[in-house]
């Protein structure tokens, strides 16, 4: 296979990293800072870049980095510099619309092609392999990636040739994770508040009107109180409801529970006891209110 750079190396950059190192894809690696999985992937012969230019001036590159700043800090034009070889960089992070223009435009001028390919499911489901992936870019480069990211997922879905698109199917889908969240914080509170056991309930909602992922995973997470070590942090959740309320903005769509979720996740952060927790955590703040707490 094409040597392949890859850069970020946190849970969910980790992770997709492992699962193509395991399928001998050359691996070149950097992450911003020194990490235990890093070496882990030297360790399993990836070589380890001086620096994130030497990751993205291999033929296909991807990153995996938390958010707008880092992006455009770590995939800067002097990181892209300018070759005659052909290249493709696969962006796999959860970014804003705004930013994912940003750096279509700076990789046109750099002569690399361009795709956005944000991820639905926590570290663990990467480590299975069993990822959705939400693609846009150019056909051409879409076909180039797709037997790498097969290696991680179980299904690429594609939604068009520009790849601000993924970005925000990505944006509207954890929106509604974020909703959930609220929802069943909200029904959970209830629930207990009369003395039936939040786990049953749980267990109630997944076998008959509200089956699937979130409701059960998230459900079963905050009925157990099991928010750490965390999947998704309640800081990274606030930054998704803001590119949620930024893409709202620029499409003039009316997203009214934005503002209740922004009042629980601001709450969440400020309390010491849940700001470094799960996303899920959230969920907290519904119960503190039983009874006027």
């Amino acid at each position: 296979m094409t040597p392949v750079g890859f850069i970020g190396l946190g849970r969910m950059g980790a992770a997709i990293a492992e699962r193509l190192a395991a399928a001998d894809v050359p691996l070149t690696v950097w992450n911003r800072s020194r990490s235990a999985a890093e070496q882990q992937l030297v360790d399993a012969g990836a070589t380890r870049a001086a620096s994130a230019a030497e990751a993205l001036a291999a033929p296909v590159s991807f990153s995996m980095l938390a958010d707008d700043a880092a992006v455009d800090t770590v995939l800067s034009t002097e990181n892209l510099g300018r070759s005659d070889a052909p290249r493709i960089h696969v962006n796999m992070a959860s970014i804003s619309a705004a930013m994912a223009d940003i750096l279509a435009a700076r990789f046109a001028d750099a002569g690399v092609r361009y795709v956005s390919a944000p991820v639905l499911g926590r570290p663990e489901v990467a480590a299975q392999g069993k990822l959705n992936v939400l693609l846009a870019g150019p056909a051409e480069a879409l076909d180039v990636v797709d037997p790498y990211l097969a290696h991680c997922s179980v299904r690429r879905w594609r939604f068009g040739d520009t790849p601000r698109q993924a970005n925000a199917v990505k944006i509207a889908v954890n929106f509604m994770i974020l909703q959930s969240l609220e929802s069943l914080g909200e029904s959970i509170a209830l629930v207990e508040s009369q003395d039936v056991d939040a786990t049953q309930f749980v267990e109630l909602i997944g076998a008959s009107l509200f089956g699937g992922v979130v409701h059960t995973g998230y459900g079963s997470i905050i009925a157990e109180r099991r928010y750490s070590p965390p999947g998704f942090t309640v800081s990274l959740g606030r930054k998704d409801l803001g590119l949620a309320e930024e893409l709202a903005a620029e499409g003039r769509v009316d997203v009214p529970m934005a503002a209740v979720l922004r009042d629980r996740f601001e709450t969440a952060l400020a309390d010491p006891e849940l700001a470094d927790l799960d996303w899920s955590a959230v969920a907290e703040i519904s119960r503190r209110s039983v009874g006027g707490a």
